[in-house]
Parts: C-alpha cells; structure tokens; sequence
C-alpha cells in the first residue's frame, strides 16, 4: 500500500511460528523490472499442506495492495542457502545483487526450457556467483523461477553488459531463449532479509 513498504519489510521479516520450517527464508526486493515489492521464499519441506487461516487477519494484510502465492519444488534447503550466499554467508550478501527471472514455456517446449535453464553459466561471460532453478506445482501462470546471484551490483552490471555484447552480434541466451519461452519477466533484486 502506499507510504506502507518499509512496514511491510518489517511485518514480513516476523517468521509464521505455524511454518513447518521456522526461519526458512528469504526476503527479496525489487530495484527494476516486475511489478512486485518483495519477493518473499520460504522453505516449507518436503511437504506441503495449506489449511484455512481462522486466527485473525495477517499482519502484512492492511500494508499490501495485493499479493500472489506460488508453490514450486526446488533444490533441498542447503543448497538453495550455499547458492544464494545466505547461513554463515550472509554477512557477505548485504551488496549482493539478484536477478529473479520467472519463464513459461512455450507448447511443447517445457523440457527444452528445462534443459536451457539448467546449464551451468558460461564463464566468463557468466559473472553470477550461484543459481537456483525452481519449478512451478501450484500457483503463477509460469513453468519456472530462477534466481542468480551476484557478488555485487557490479558483477550484475558486467553480466548485463556480456548478455548485451552477445545480443548484438545475434548470439547467446538473449535468441536461445526466445526459442523456448512464451512469457519472461527478469527483475533486479537486492537481498532485505534472510535466515
């Protein structure tokens, strides 16, 4: 809502004491590109179960204009806290940068998609320091979710600057993707809160 988003920063850094897994997240916010304010990750386990919510409204209800869930399977917990430089880390992410990127696949397309966005980075033009690829179940009208990361927002820029160089002389993932996606949003992000 608006004059509400360092209040909603707050409300969402309180974890769910309901969550089943207590301090499994990630709180991300936007600099450009989507539409969104903060993207929030949580860790939920193995298992998902979502039941109706009786005990009074959410904190964050009155601080928001809207909001939208979505559940995927992605890497176990570990390897999404190693990757995103978050747990003994995290002291290291506060000039991190994050490019979160959702694609849906084209008819036809989903494992080529898959298969595109699993690649490890081309180094040197690459200049991300850990990736995690997330796959929709429930939720977003989109297949997958991926998130880079980078040591600084200078990385991000030199990155951004090597996908341009690529672009322009008609190579690299810039026309590789266009193969495999319908829709794609990328928003540059930077890390508020972790646990």
């Amino acid at each position: 809502s608006l004059g509400k988003a360092a209040a909603l920063a707050d409300a969402l850094k309180k974890p769910d004491p309901k969550d089943p897994m207590p301090g499994h997240f990630m709180i991300l916010r936007h600099e450009c590109g989507d539409s969104w304010d903060y993207c929030v990750i949580t860790h939920l386990g193995t298992k998902a179960v979502t039941e109706a919510d009786t005990s009074g409204p959410n904190p964050a209800r009155d601080l928001q204009d809207w909001h939208n869930d979505t559940l995927v399977n992605g890497p176990p917990w570990a390897d999404f806290v190693r990757e995103m430089g978050l747990g003994d880390n995290a002291s290291k992410t506060a000039s991190s940068a994050y490019n979160v990127s959702v694609y849906r696949a084209a008819p036809g397309q989903r494992d080529s998609l898959e298969k595109m966005l699993s690649e490890p980075p081309d180094r040197p033009n690459d200049t991300s320091s850990g990736n995690v690829l997330m796959q929709h179940r429930e939720g977003s009208a989109w297949t997958f979710l991926s998130i880079a990361r980078y040591n600084s927002w200078q990385d991000f820029g030199t990155n951004e600057g090597n996908t341009v160089a690529q672009a322009n002389k008609g190579q690299g993932g810039w026309f590789k993707l266009r193969d495999y996606v319908s829709f794609h949003t990328d928003t540059a992000s930077g890390v508020t809160s972790a646990a």
